[in-house]
């Protein structure tokens, strides 16, 4: 009979680097910092026991190994190092991986780290401090490639731009909720500012301003505009020095390191699911089967229903995304639940790929203060991309980490995709999203539209205009509107007439 092998969190540790801490620590520093803080509530016999360490994809430096410059610092030895490229879904990808290797005797025990010191490489490029920290040099081996936007077609309408592309899905969101332009600001508005109030109170937080929601949504020289209908504080924070660790095993070596079981927690369930990878070929801008079915996956797998669950961290670089998956959820806007534990992207911090792995260390620790709670972590990579979902408590998973196969659902997912867009467009078109980036100044610098032509294909255009037009159109609704549309060959582009 196979052995049952439970995977167990037996420590958790996050930091945030003062503003004003000097010498400033680079990434992998930050690292070994929460990794030794983990480690002092453990037998240091557990040094010889970590046999994985998976890495979160670090943006602001680059080492040529940095899973084993860390491994170096610790006095560890694994014998297989993670190094994913970037994506908010990876921290609990990673978990998910991990539970995977352990369940099955793959792995004994994985520390699963992150860090990002994006805040002092800003400081240190604007002249205000000096960093003493190793050469950069291009990683040696890494899983994959480094996301570069989605294709040369929507990246050439600037959809590589994170904040441009979650804008055009809050327009469609906008528009299929039948909302006023104010009455939407309101509403995102009001659920930042819950968000706001949660970072406010969180000890790790980088921003512990509360925000109110006419803070929030009221463009001001502290609060610029970014792209329409986004403001400043809408929006990811990704120049913060955050790092942050798992270490997970099984219950076995739990036992043998003498780990108090009241500080176990589980991940009791979890998926992994992408969706179709180009934007104009998604069947729709508002939605996310990777959640549906990832969340119905984990739920499952947990043993648990939606409304056990009792409180949520939802990725939310920007308002969009988190409304995306509330509704997979089957869940509104006003549950009563929190739908952040950290205070989220824009206020908590958002360390580029490793955000998500606070959500689940604060998890960690707000279960272990109360094991009777339930907590669902949603991650998010790229643009409404990819999903991994982590569910943690105090009870192992009903179904093995082993015993599931995702790919007919992975497929199904993906066998959705809409024919390729046109890339020279003729026509009339049909407004489904669409923005208006500013610059830093606050001037709309011109207009993003992404729709359907006649002919039921999706395309990307430009309205290239001055300034006081493209003022008048960020008053108006203009999703389900009608434009002419040309392509122009000297710019190789489409641009649409009013």
């Amino acid at each position: 009979m196979e052995k049952k092998i439970s995977p167990v969190i037996i420590g958790a540790s996050q930091f945030t680097q003062d503003k004003e801490l000097t010498p400033r620590l680079d990434p992998v520093g930050l690292m070994e910092k929460v990794c030794e803080d983990l480690f002092s509530n453990l037998d240091n016999k557990i040094r010889t026991i970590i046999d994985g360490v998976y890495m979160v994809n670090i943006n602001s430096w680059s080492y040529e190994d940095a899973p084993e410059r860390l491994s170096k610092k610790l006095g560890i030895a694994p014998k297989e190092k993670v190094y994913l490229p970037d994506g908010g879904d990876t921290p609990q990808k990673l978990a998910n991986r991990a539970s995977k290797a352990i369940s099955s005797g793959k792995r004994e025990a994985i520390l699963i780290i992150g860090a990002e010191s994006a805040y002092s490489v800003y400081q240190a490029k604007k002249g205000n401090l000096q960093l003493n920290w190793p050469e950069k040099k291009k990683p040696t081996y890494m899983e994959g490639e480094l996301w570069n936007g989605i294709n040369d077609f929507e990246n050439k309408y600037k959809l590589i731009v994170p904040a441009y592309t979650y804008a055009l899905f809050e327009t469609a969101l906008r528009a299929l909720k039948g909302r006023s332009i104010e009455e939407h600001q309101r509403i995102i508005g009001e659920l930042f500012a819950k968000f706001s109030k949660i970072a406010s109170e969180h000890p790790y937080a980088w921003n512990n301003n509360s925000y109110t929601a006419n803070e929030i949504i009221t463009p001001s020289k502290k609060n610029r505009l970014v792209a329409h209908p986004y403001t400043k504080r809408m929006c990811s924070n990704m120049f913060v020095d955050q790092a942050a660790c798992i270490l997970m095993t099984s219950e076995e070596v739990a036992m043998e390191l003498k780990v108090d079981e009241n500080s176990w927690v589980y991940l009791m369930g979890g998926s992994d699911l992408k969706d179709i990878h180009e934007i104009t070929r998604r069947p729709s801008l508002t939605n996310s089967l990777p959640v549906k079915m990832g969340v119905e996956i984990a739920l499952k797998q947990a043993g648990l229903t939606i409304d056990k669950i009792d409180t949520f961290d939802i990725y939310s670089c920007f308002p969009s995304i988190v409304e995306i998956i509330v509704e997979e959820l089957g869940l509104t806007l006003n549950d009563s639940r929190d739908f952040t534990i950290t205070g989220g992207l824009p206020y908590f911090g958002g360390p580029w790929s490793n955000y998500s792995l606070h959500a689940i260390v604060t998890a960690v620790h707000r279960i272990q203060e109360d094991p009777s709670l339930n907590i669902m972590v949603v991650a998010n990579g790229g643009y409404n991309t990819k999903k991994s979902i982590g569910v943690y408590g105090k009870n192992p998973p009903k179904i093995s980490w082993n015993r599931r196969d995702d790919s007919e659902i992975q497929q199904k997912i993906l066998s959705r995709g809409l024919e390729e867009p046109v890339q020279k467009a003729e026509g009339l078109i049909s407004v489904d999203a669409y923005t208006i980036p500013y610059d830093r100044e606050g001037k709309p610098k011109n207009f993003i539209l992404l729709g359907t032509l006649e002919n039921g294909r999706r395309t990307l255009a430009y309205l290239l205009s001055d300034s006081k037009e493209l003022k008048n159109l960020q008053e108006k609704i203009l999703v389900g509107k009608k434009f002419k549309v040309n392509y122009i060959p000297k710019k190789d582009i489409n641009m649409i007439k009013l």
